[in-house]
């Protein structure tokens, strides 16, 4: 997504991915691909050698809060050290601009209501913490060597495309198991409260941020400001997916929800207040979630369609 909306713009983009939770079927024909792990630093910098990138949009990461739980080094190992091997390698090759994807959930911990990014940090797991460590090692960069930077505290990201076999990514997993006839599983009482945003919102920041053109270190907020639990979310999608199959013919029977143990490290709440983002570069989420349930619930369906048809 972050990759289009930049070749839409009239950006040349190459892509660095081990394809650990990439698909290289997502790329636009004619992306030049290295596939390398951020974590390999000569990889990394043979990769740049040969890109010679202007700017970076830095995407990648251990997405999982509970594996951070359980695996706090290998968390580490890519959301820290592989940051810090993609930051050096910009610096050797010039790059002036340099887009972080943070995360605002994980920094300012439970929040009740919207929170901006002067909101103290809290971080309650791992994944939180190298999120933190992350933007302050933009802000090191941005004051010793004058990279221009941004960190993107997104909320919870939805849309097409989102892997639903990882244990992050709410909204993909429970379509998967509608399609497959299986029961959602909500972990806990579903009232954890998150602020959804979807992709293509984020990908359209994510340009804005790459052609600011402010000096130093910035943080933004990349969220709705509007919460919705687990159980809400999970009726909007059973709503949505009805409607859909509905309307391509199909028989609708969508199993109810189970619900088993809270997974560690999870917060009950997180809100994002936008408006600096707004104020200063002028984004503002166009997709809210009704829309947004609908055109991911089409997707997946049709990729699913797709798939029974063998093509």
């Amino acid at each position: 997504h972050v990759v289009e909306e930049c070749l839409a713009a009239g950006h040349e983009v190459a892509v660095v991915d081990d394809l650990s939770g990439g698909k290289k079927e997502n790329l636009p024909a004619g992306v030049p691909l290295f596939q390398v792990d951020v974590a390999d630093a000569a990889a990394v910098e043979k990769a740049f050698e040969s890109a010679r990138p202007e700017a970076v949009i830095h995407e990648a990461a251990q997405i999982s809060v509970s594996r951070s739980v359980r695996e706090p080094g290998l968390d580490a190992r890519t959301n820290v050290l592989g940051l810090l091997n993609v930051l050096e390698a910009a610096v050797r090759q010039g790059v002036r601009a340099f887009v972080f994807a943070s995360s605002g959930g994980v920094l300012y911990g439970d929040v009740f209501e919207p929170a901006a990014e002067e909101h103290p940090a809290a971080p309650v797991s791992p994944y939180g913490i190298a999120k933190l460590s992350g933007e302050m090692y933009l802000a090191f960069f941005a004051r010793e060597h004058g990279l221009r930077c941004a960190a993107l505290r997104y909320g919870n990201v939805y849309g097409p495309r989102q892997d639903p076999h990882g244990e992050a990514g709410v909204v993909a997993i429970f379509l998967e198991r509608f399609l497959a006839g299986q029961a959602p599983i909500i972990n806990g009482d579903g009232r954890y409260i998150r602020d959804y945003v979807y992709v293509e919102d984020v990908a359209r920041a994510n340009l804005l941020a790459l052609e600011g053109e402010w000096e130093g270190f910035r943080a933004y907020n990349v969220g709705t400001g509007r919460g919705t639990d687990v159980n809400e979310l999970e009726q909007g999608l059973r709503s949505a997916l009805a409607e859909v199959l509905r309307g391509q013919g199909r028989k609708v029977e969508l199993p109810a929800a189970t619900y088993g143990p809270p997974r560690p490290g999870d917060l009950r709440s997180s809100l994002l207040d936008a408006g600096k983002i707004a104020r200063e570069l002028g984004w503002r989420p166009q997709v809210m979630l009704e829309e947004g349930l609908k055109r991911t619930a089409a997707w997946f369906a049709d990729r699913r369609n797709r798939n029974a048809d063998g093509l």
